[in-house]
């Protein structure tokens, strides 16, 4: 876990530019997947992204460069998510099928790569995206920590320190989320055997 301590000398805003540069290319594409793994949308998971570099970015100078980042980052995100449910009612589901809305319109999801094994990649989108529903499917605080456990591969003891939560409550509510997952996805499991 990255560590907070005061710096003695003024900060050059060229080496804080390039170490939080460095910082965002290192972490960011894994920030971005926890939070959409949470969110369950592109729009939320890009501004929970944001917000969670923009605490990087106001943090710098207190950062020991020699600190692993990375788990400070995840809580961080985490509670923005939490954050995020408590600003809102239920969650925002958004399919992964229609086109994303943007200021200038609607753009057309990208599409798969013509000369790739079309059935591997077109199997894989709909896997998924059959995940994604199951996980979405799941509370939010349940959710968070299958995606703490199962995707970013945290600890126990690690999720219950991000979350404010005993290691019990992280080991029953995940054993709950998995049993369930399971079963929502039986049916897409043995009907991909079946084929």
């Amino acid at each position: 876990m990255a560590r907070i301590q005061e710096q003695e000398r003024p900060a050059d805003p060229q080496d804080d530019r390039a170490r939080f540069e460095a910082l965002v290319e290192r972490y960011g594409r894994r920030v971005y997947a926890m939070a959409y793994r949470m969110a369950g949308s592109e729009a939320d998971a890009k501004d929970l992204a944001q917000e969670a570099f923009i605490r990087v970015w106001r943090s710098l100078s207190r950062l020991r460069p020699d600190v692993p980042l990375e788990g400070w980052l995840y809580r961080t995100v985490t509670n923005l998510f939490i954050d995020l449910l408590r600003r809102r009612r239920g969650p925002r589901i958004q399919s992964l099928d229609e086109p994303l809305a943007t200021t200038s319109g609607e753009l057309a999801r990208e599409r798969p790569d013509a000369s790739a094994d079309v059935e591997r990649t077109v199997l894989g989108a709909i896997v998924d995206r059959r995940v994604q529903q199951a996980l979405m499917s799941l509370l939010p605080d349940v959710r968070m920590v299958v995606v703490l456990a199962d995707v970013e591969g945290y600890a126990y003891e690690e999720i219950a320190s991000m979350m404010g939560i005993p290691v019990g409550t992280v080991k029953s509510r995940l054993h709950r989320a998995r049993l369930a997952l399971r079963g929502r996805l039986a049916p897409f499991r043995d009907g991909l055997e079946g084929s």
